[in-house]
């Protein structure tokens, strides 16, 4: 490779981390750059406050703030933090404990979820609920934030199944997870309509 393409492909890969999580599948070519100028990324990342977060084994990478030392001055924050709401990260929490549940029982790394059956992983927590419908909605918006959120990906020529990001798995720990049924149990202890708003803590 030429040192012209391979500045070219630094750019690429660098915009490409910039704008949000690089998988492997989504682009094999890029990806491959990426494993091919790690050190170059990790090194023009450095001198933005960033940190590269690359899982080899799930085929993803994505951008971190790196925490500023003691003593020094932190500098401005490039790559913002998100609050989630309530709903949000209920539905986050339900859908990393059904892949932590798929991985256990079958060696498939892809976990395929269609819209009504991640509506109805929140429905059991709303049964009492009137008005199912307006349900439905809400949650099939907060699947919507959550795919422009990188955790769920939609299936080429679907709208209504979605591939469940492995991401996730990072932002979702192990630990987390031991604590989960204590979570589910504060969940259900707002399972009502009004929770379905957007008002929830940060996750």
């Amino acid at each position: 490779m030429q040192i012209i393409d391979r500045d070219r492909h630094l750019s690429l890969v660098l915009i490409s981390l910039m704008k949000g999580v690089t998988y492997m599948e989504g682009d094999p070519p890029l990806w491959q750059a990426l494993m091919g100028l790690q050190a170059r990324v990790r090194e023009h990342l450095a001198v933005l406050g960033l940190e590269l977060i690359l899982d080899e084994a799930e085929g993803y990478a994505y951008l971190r703030q790196k925490p500023a030392r003691e003593g020094e001055v932190e500098l401005p924050r490039l790559v913002q933090r998100r609050q989630l709401s309530y709903p949000i990260s209920l539905l986050l929490a339900l859908i990393r404990k059904r892949l932590a549940e798929a991985d256990a029982q079958s060696g498939d790394t892809r976990l395929i979820l269609g819209r009504e059956e991640i509506i109805d992983l929140v429905r059991t927590f709303f049964a009492d609920t009137p008005n199912s419908a307006r349900l439905a909605d809400r949650i099939s918006g907060n699947i919507a934030r959550l795919a422009d959120m990188g955790f769920l990906r939609r299936l080429r020529g679907s709208e209504d199944r979605f591939e469940v990001g492995r991401i996730l798995k990072s932002f979702v720990d192990a630990q987390w997870l031991q604590e989960f049924e204590a979570r589910l149990a504060g969940y259900r202890s707002h399972g009502t309509d009004n929770a379905l708003e957007e008002k929830g803590a940060a996750a």
